[in-house]
């Protein structure tokens, strides 16, 4: 992937962490997925008081993308993340998905057959990190291993 679509994905992470629901964390985390066609869909972190149930910004994004019968078609993932302050995230350090979102980010891979790019960049700032989700979950756990192709 070129940079530009990197920074395409982390534009449209920043914009979905405006939407983050984090009365509670008051940290703010936008996901983007970059579809085959070139779309995005994009997910925020939504807390809840009973704090387990809380999603964060990856599962919702990815959750979106199936219920529009789209998991098999992410081909990236851009996150942000960042305190927020006057309802805007703010930091510059990349934040990295969750064990949680990896393994669900694994389950959108896996059935798409291909090891996605994920771009993880902080709230505010031009800099990020390039990762492939198989070094951020070796030995993932996932469809193939129950037989789902």
């Amino acid at each position: 992937m070129s940079e530009a679509e990197a920074l395409r994905l982390i534009a449209a992470a920043r914009e979905a962490a405006r939407h983050a629901h984090a009365p509670y964390s008051n940290f703010a985390v936008g996901a983007a997925l970059l579809m085959t066609d070139g779309s995005i869909v994009t997910g925020c972190n939504f807390e809840n008081a009973s704090y387990g149930l809380s999603l964060c910004a990856e599962t919702v994004a990815t959750a979106k993308a199936s219920s529009e019968g789209r998991l098999r078609e992410v081909v990236a993932v851009g996150i942000i993340g960042g305190m927020m302050q006057d309802g805007v995230a703010h930091g510059g350090d990349p934040i990295r998905p969750c064990g949680r979102c990896r393994q669900v980010l694994n389950e959108a891979a896996q059935m798409g057959g291909r090891d996605l790019a994920v771009y993880c960049a902080g709230a505010e700032g031009d800099a990020y990190e390039t990762h492939r989700l198989s070094e951020l979950l070796p030995h993932a756990f996932g469809p193939g291993d129950l037989g789902i192709e």
